[in-house]
């Protein structure tokens, strides 16, 4: 059981090969608008943006394509893969990664900050039914004093 606040729904992350002409489909397709980016994260090694259907308040995707050779996003590409992931925005990452950890799922990268959420943490785990989850932290954490 979790013993924080359940996580709240951020956005489905969608693989792409290249991010420009998707944005233009899901705009021409859908009438979709981008919110925020694209982004490169050399950390992630990915470009990333935002798109909504009318706002930000709007269900969002972000479309996540490779930044170079060894991308992550390179798997999910080459098996054909569009929707990928999900991700839930949480008040404390470490509390809820070991919640989820207790709950059987297994954490496949630890908290980093992201470009894309100017600095907030991500962290990436599995759950038990092999679902890929990203959990994005509500706020920057607190500077060291």
């Amino acid at each position: 059981m979790l013993t924080g606040a359940p996580p709240k729904f951020a956005h489905l992350g969608i693989a792409v090969s290249v991010i420009q002409p998707a944005i233009d489909s899901y705009k021409r397709l859908f009438g979709y608008q981008l919110l925020s980016g694209p982004f490169d994260d050399p950390i992630q090694k990915v470009t990333v943006c935002f798109l909504a259907a009318r706002s930000s308040s709007d269900f969002s995707i972000e479309l996540v394509a490779p930044l170079g050779p060894g991308s992550p996003i390179d798997d999910a590409l080459k098996k054909g893969l569009g929707a990928y992931h999900v991700c839930y925005e949480v008040a404390d990452l470490g509390r809820t990664l070991q919640d989820f950890r207790n709950l059987g799922c297994i954490v496949i990268s630890k908290p980093v900050p992201a470009a894309a959420f100017g600095g907030r943490r991500i962290a990436w785990l599995y759950t038990p039914t092999r679902q890929l989850v990203e959990l994005l932290e509500s706020t920057l954490p607190e500077p060291p004093a």
